[in-house]
């Protein structure tokens, strides 16, 4: 018994996927947007790109993570890494 849970659980640590905690800035309706990279949600809304920066930058940090700056295009302006 025991060893079939090892099988099962060392086979569902492999397929899952790990998760950066890279932060994106990008647009969103009438101003900016950080949301972490692969979330469909947003983590938080601000008028200005520097605010939203600044959010990005501060939980970037705290998680190693890069923050990455588009465009009001979409594309991308600049990364910052933290790692």
């Amino acid at each position: 018994m025991i060893d079939l849970l090892k099988v099962i659980f060392e086979s569902s640590r492999k397929s899952s996927r790990t998760r950066t905690w890279h932060q994106h800035v990008v647009p969103y309706e009438d101003g900016w947007a950080v949301r972490r990279e692969g979330n469909k949600r947003i983590t938080s809304k601000h008028r200005k790109q520097s605010t939203a920066v600044r959010k990005a930058k501060s939980i970037a940090r705290k998680k190693k993570a890069d923050v990455i700056i588009h465009r009001a295009d979409g594309t991308i302006r600049d990364r910052i890494s933290y790692d």
